[in-house]
C-alpha cells in the first residue's frame, strides 16, 4: 500500500467504526494506526509490540478484542497461515488485495501479487458458475535463506 492507501485506509476504518456505533476507543484508534502503517499481514502479538514500541499502554487482551471488531466489519481480514498463530492486514475497500508465500521454517512471510493467478480464480469462478466473494491465497514451503542452511 502506498503512503496514501495507508491513510486512506485508516480514515475509511476510522469512519466505519464510528458509523457502527463505537466510539474512538484508545484500543481500537492504536491498532487501526498500526495496521495502516503496514504492507502486509501482522500477528496480535506483533500489533503489541509495535504499540508497545511506541509507548502506547495497550494490553493484547485489548488488541484481540480490536481486531474482532475490524473483523466483524470487514476492515481486517484474519489469515491462517499455519503454526497455529493467525494474522490480520487491512482489507483495501477498493478490493486491491495480495496472496502470501509463508516459510514454514522460519516463519518468514512474503506477499505477492499475481494478474495471471487473479484471472485463473475468475475463469473457474465463471466455469463453476460460482460467486466468489472473497478469496486469499497462501502458499506454504522453504524461504531461500532455510534451504540454503
Amino acid at each position: 500500500m502506498s503512503t496514501h492507501t495507508h491513510a486512506a485506509w485508516r480514515e475509511h476504518a476510522l469512519h466505519q467504526l464510528e458509523s457502527a456505533g463505537y466510539r474512538r476507543g484508545e484500543a481500537r484508534s492504536a491498532v487501526v494506526e498500526v495496521l495502516s502503517r503496514q504492507d502486509c499481514a501482522l500477528t496480535a502479538q506483533e500489533i503489541g509490540d509495535a504499540l508497545r514500541r511506541r509507548r502506547r499502554a495497550v494490553g493484547l487482551a485489548s488488541v484481540y478484542r480490536a481486531l474482532d471488531v475490524l473483523s466483524d466489519l470487514k476492515l481486517v481480514q484474519r489469515l491462517e497461515m499455519g503454526q497455529g498463530v493467525a494474522r490480520y492486514e487491512p482489507l483495501d475497500p477498493s478490493g486491491d488485495h495480495h496472496h502470501h508465500l509463508v516459510c514454514q521454517l522460519c516463519g518468514n512471510v512474503v506477499p505477492f501479487d499475481d494478474a495471471d493467478l487473479e484471472s485463473t480464480i475468475e475463469r473457474l469462478s465463471d466455469r463453476l458458475e460460482f460467486d466468489v466473494d472473497e478469496h486469499d491465497v497462501v502458499l506454504r514451503g522453504a524461504c531461500s535463506a532455510c534451504r540454503e542452511r
